[in-house]
């Protein structure tokens, strides 16, 4: 995974651009409009609506930026047997079940049978949401999810177009909320820690565990599914912000605790959604409470930064 340096910018000028580089590159980030093949109009003319659309109108599209993992479900008997069939041709022998079902599924002779199957994104172990591409081209992203050697510290973060809730018979009757991705990026949490860079005053040692400890309070937060504004914001720092980082492992080195996490409209919103992300640390000793913030445009699919890191002060 590349490491790039963030430039020292002036905050009206940073991007999200700049910022993706930083931790976690994506793999595409073009938009594209074409919908899963299965998918009928009726189940998906409102993806990107508001779940309580009643679908006489259309509301404001819904978003997610979630970071959970994806699995493959079969959605009916036959696609089971189906690729059971396709396996028994391959050559999958000193090969685990899941390491099979890369290699079947990669097969450009196979494809139609990852079109057929149920791509589900669990969050902390849940049944979260039904992923389906935008353009067919990305399977290729969904596969590569599929890891040959899965590890407990594999994430894979999605971003997308929250639709309606998917009928029982898209997905042997798993009902959760569909979303029509654009963006599938993969990596363990491992390579994420070493791909940010350390500050200067810290060491390795050092900051590697303050970066897990701020990455796990991030994924723990309660009903973190990347579906909200405050959620989307929170996860869109955790893969793309190393500043966050940093951040934490200077309080730490100077005997403070993270106290809390809180995200709140920022008095800047007008026309567009930002909310302002603010990290408070208390000092062991003397309980005296300092705190951060930045701020993200949450307006549209892709969150950007708008402010970088800088001391916070209440109003």
């Amino acid at each position: 995974m590349e490491q790039t340096e963030l430039n020292e910018q002036p905050a009206s000028q940073l991007d999200a651009d700049n910022t993706a580089r930083a931790i976690a590159p994506p793999n595409n980030s073009n938009t594209r409009t074409t919908l899963h093949p299965t998918v009928s109009p009726a189940t998906c003319a409102s993806c990107g609506a508001a779940a309580d659309s009643n679908g006489n109108e259309l509301a404001a599209p819904s978003y997610v930026f979630a970071i959970g993992r994806v699995e493959m479900r079969f959605p009916t008997l036959a696609v089971e047997k189906e690729f059971a069939q396709a396996t028994g041709r391959a050559n999958t022998k000193g090969l685990t079940d899941r390491a099979a079902a890369h290699a079947v599924l990669s097969e450009p002779t196979n494809r139609y049978i990852a079109r057929q199957v149920c791509w589900i994104l669990t969050i902390e172990g849940l049944e979260t949401y039904i992923l389906v591409p935008r353009d067919p081209a990305d399977y290729d992203q969904l596969l590569e999810a599929v890891r040959p050697q899965p590890s407990p510290l594999d994430l894979d973060v999605v971003v997308g177009m929250r639709g309606p809730i998917a009928p029982p018979e898209m997905c042997n009757g798993l009902m959760v909320p569909i979303v029509a991705f654009d963006q599938i990026y993969s990596f363990d949490r491992d390579a994420l820690i070493k791909a940010i860079p350390k500050p200067e005053k810290t060491t390795a040692k050092e900051f590697g565990p303050a970066a897990e400890e701020l990455f796990d309070r991030i994924m723990l937060a309660a009903d973190n599914a990347g579906s909200t504004d405050e959620h989307r914001a929170l996860n869109y720092l955790a893969v793309r912000y190393p500043a966050i980082y940093a951040t934490a492992a200077e309080a730490f080195g100077r005997n403070s605790s993270l106290t809390a996490v809180d995200v709140q409209p920022s008095p800047l919103s007008s026309t567009r959604k930002v909310v302002d992300v603010i990290f408070s640390f208390t000092n062991r000793a003397t309980d005296v409470v300092e705190k951060f913030f930045t701020r993200v445009d949450v307006t549209e699919e892709f969150p950007f930064l708008v402010t970088k890191m800088s001391p916070y002060f209440d109003r």
